[in-house]
């Protein structure tokens, strides 16, 4: 019985889809939005590191990051840049098949309702979206926002 009991324990072990992914998130000290969205990584799967920032702003303009993209913290997962409060599950989606010649997803600004700027249940309307290095931009995901106010 008890050998039963382990291998199904080990098959289940081996057979559930295992996703981690380091992540450095850059961010000011003084936001707690951005670590909410840390919290929202790291209970999606990710290990997140946050690294402190006075002024973030040389970080978003090395990485890529245009004022359009902008938002107030910027990730960076296996050579990828991640920009503000993106869904783990959009992260998770172009890290398994990034689009051609993209470097990163963006939402810009902080849309209520996005991951770390929950409030209630009241949702923006939102789109994530994918860039790459010439500074071209399509959107990669929507999302419509509540009726609830």
């Amino acid at each position: 019985m008890k050998k039963t009991i382990l291998s199904l324990a080990s098959c289940l072990l081996v057979s559930a889809p295992v996703f981690a992914a380091d992540v450095l998130n850059h961010k000011s000290p003084y936001c707690g939005c951005c670590t909410e969205w840390t919290k929202h990584m790291q209970e999606a799967g990710f290990n997140v590191t946050e690294e402190l920032h006075k002024d973030i702003n040389p970080i978003k303009q090395k990485l890529g990051i245009t004022p359009e993209l902008a938002s107030c913290h910027t990730a960076e997962i296996d050579g990828y840049v991640f920009e503000g409060h993106i869904p783990a599950q959009d992260i998770k989606a172009f890290l398994e098949n990034p689009p051609k010649n993209a470097i990163g997803l963006s939402v810009p600004g902080m849309p209520m309702g996005s991951p770390g700027m929950e409030y209630g249940d009241k949702k923006d309307e939102y789109s994530v979206y994918a860039f790459n290095e010439k500074g071209q931009v399509f959107e990669y995901r929507h999302y419509a926002a509540s009726n609830k106010s």
